[in-house]
Parts: C-alpha cells; sequence; structure tokens
C-alpha cells in the first residue's frame, strides 16, 4: 500500500512571523523521528534554502521557480537530497519566483494548481512536505495552499501587529477551498510568545478568535534562533537543551499524534 503523504504549508502574510524557523525546525525534528521530509522553498527570499541549503539558491539550475513554469520531468532534477540537515530533501527558492508569479498568472490556465499538479508526483515518496511560503497572499501562497493537505498558521505574539493580514488569509484560505476542499487547518503557531506580556495575551485571545484554532504549543524569543541560522542548522543541533528546541520538538509530536503520521525508531 501506497504511504499517506501529508503537505503542510507555512503561511502568513505578515513577515518576520516565523514561517522559516517554523518549517527548518518542524523539518529536522520530524526527520529525527525517521521520517522522510521535503522542504520545498516559495519563498523568493529563500531563506528556508540558504538556511538548509549546501548550495546559495543562484547557483542551483532548477529551482521552484523554474519547476513551476516547466513540465513535471524536472521535478527530480529540482530535489536536492544532501541538506545541511539529515533526512531532509529540498527544492531551492529563489529571487526569480517573483517573476515565475508573474508569468503563471499571465501563461498558465490554472496558475493556482501548477505546485500541486508537481506534488501528485511525490505523494507516497515523503512522509512530510513543508511548505515554506512568502510574506503574501498572491499567486505562491495561493499555490501552496491549493497543494496542501494541512495549513499552520505563524502568529508573532510579541508584536501588535501579529495579527495583520489574518483575516485576508482567512478568506484566500476558504476561496482556496473550492479547488482544495480537504485542507485542513491545524491551527495557528504563536512564535515569540511571553504569557507574562500583555500584547501576548492579546494576540493569543485575538489569534484563537479570528482563528478558531490554536496549537498547543507557544515558542518562546530566543537569541538562539538567529545563532542556528547563521550556523546552518537546527536549533536541535545548536542545543537541544534549550527551551525553544524542546518546544519544537514538541510541536513535531503533537502534529505526528494529531495528523496520526506513522513514525519510525528516534534518532538519538
Amino acid at each position: 500500500m501506497t504511504k499517506k503523504t501529508t503537505v503542510i504549508a507555512v503561511a502568513n502574510h505578515k513577515g518576520g512571523c516565523g514561517k522559516t524557523t517554523t518549517v527548518v525546525n518542524l523539518a529536522a525534528e520530524l526527520a529525527k523521528m525517521e521520517l522522510s521530509v521535503l522542504v520545498i522553498d516559495l519563498d523568493p527570499q529563500a531563506n528556508a534554502s540558504l538556511h538548509i541549503g549546501k548550495k546559495h539558491p543562484s547557483e542551483v539550475p532548477i529551482t521552484c521557480a523554474e519547476l513551476l513554469l516547466s513540465e513535471v520531468e524536472k521535478l527530480p532534477q529540482s530535489i536536492y537530497d544532501e541538506t545541511n540537515i539529515d533526512g531532509v530533501s529540498l527544492i531551492y527558492g529563489s529571487l526569480a519566483l517573483g517573476k515565475a508569479e508573474d508569468e503563471l498568472k499571465d501563461e498558465v490556465p490554472r496558475p493556482s494548481e501548477e505546485l500541486r499538479e508537481k506534488i501528485n508526483h511525490l505523494h507516497g515518496i515523503y512522509d512530510v512536505i513543508l511548505i515554506d511560503c512568502p510574506p503574501s497572499l498572491k499567486l505562491l501562497t495561493s499555490n501552496a495552499l491549493a497543494a496542501a493537505t494541512h495549513l499552520i498558521i505563524p502568529i508573532e505574539s510579541g508584536s501588535q501587529y501579529g495579527m495583520y493580514g489574518v483575516t485576508d488569509l482567512m478568506k484566500l484560505v476558504e476561496k482556496i477551498k473550492r479547488i482544495n476542499p480537504d485542507l485542513e487547518l491545524i491551527g495557528a503557531l504563536l512564535i515569540r510568545h511571553d504569557e507574562r506580556q500583555t500584547v501576548c495575551k492579546l494576540i493569543e485571545a485575538s489569534a484563537k478568535e479570528l482563528i478558531g484554532k490554536l496549537i498547543d504549543i507557544r515558542i518562546p524569543t530566543s537569541t538562539k534562533v538567529n545563532q542556528s541560522a547563521i550556523a546552518q542548522m537546527s536549533l536541535r543541533e545548536l542545543d537541544r537543551t534549550s527551551k525553544v528546541s524542546r518546544e519544537f520538538k514538541r510541536l513535531a509530536e503533537v502534529i505526528v499524534k494529531q495528523l496520526n503520521i506513522a513514525v519510525g525508531v528516534k534518532k538519538a
């Protein structure tokens, strides 16, 4: 029997809310559970690629940009299994994604469904596919939502602007459900959360009201997030005893349990 592939889009209209941090560290933790994981970097800034990839995005001949605009035959060439995180494969993002977004709109009959068409060929190959979305609600994010089975919405809890654009995102989700009715919301994930701060309490209440579901994990503020990005390693590799690392481990465990993902033997 073909194994089930879970495709999780990590999306929010707001930049700097922890989308890439969530994708990178969730991927690392899932891989430690002996799951096969693919990260698709749909962000023109390509921060996930810069963190995970052994190559610079400018050196990669087939990134997400080329893949979206090409036939499915290029899919195998776009996947890089050698990355900075064991067990995590990568389809690179690049600056060319901005141009690709415009070309999709002008040249493709169903511009929101190109990524789904490609991902369909990966079902049964990977246990989990994580999609890092750009900080916008344009065509790239629509492609991610149309291709995904599940959605996580990171919310910057420590900012008064943490809920910026969430209403528009939820409207887009409902719109995309017309072509992807099975898309399921895992919930909002509170990032840089400190329950002692009033702003964090207010953002938490607003997220619960507007999004409806909160993941029962709170990712704290930590300088180790930037340190891990600079070092091109996961938080687990940098310091598995840190609180932020432990919370991402818990996040992976919660998602595996909630989505009934079969796991292997955990690595040390």
